[in-house]
């Protein structure tokens, strides 16, 4: 089994999520995503994988999502995609990714369905 782990060492739900991780006896694949944004490809698989369209995976309540309107309804999927690639904080976090199926540590419970 592989886990992966989107995270953001500073968001208390990512480290929570990391925790429950490793009480699962788990060492996921850790990737800081801020440091390492996914490419294109990559958010797309975790998109598909998570069953989302690129708004969905986005932080709405990120200042930076205001600031750039990415609330208008005219912006392409790619335009989204775009936009995480470019300012990667609008990812949602974490993602843990398991296989080929993926959850969002939202409670960080959420991650109990991947297993």
């Amino acid at each position: 089994m592989n886990v992966t782990i989107y995270h953001n060492p500073r968001c208390s739900k990512s480290r929570q999520t990391l925790e429950l991780l490793a009480a699962k006896g788990l060492s996921p694949t850790i990737v800081e995503y801020l440091k390492n944004p996914p490419d294109a490809k990559t958010l797309k698989a975790l998109m598909a994988k998570l069953g989302l369209e690129p708004r969905e995976l986005m932080r709405t309540k990120e200042a930076l999502f205001a600031e750039l309107n990415l609330s208008d309804a005219d912006l392409s999927p790619a335009q989204l995609v775009a936009a995480m690639i470019e300012h990667p904080v609008l990812i949602e976090r974490p993602i843990v990714v398991v296989d080929d199926k993926a959850v969002i540590g939202r409670p960080p419970e959420n991650i109990n369905s991947l297993f």
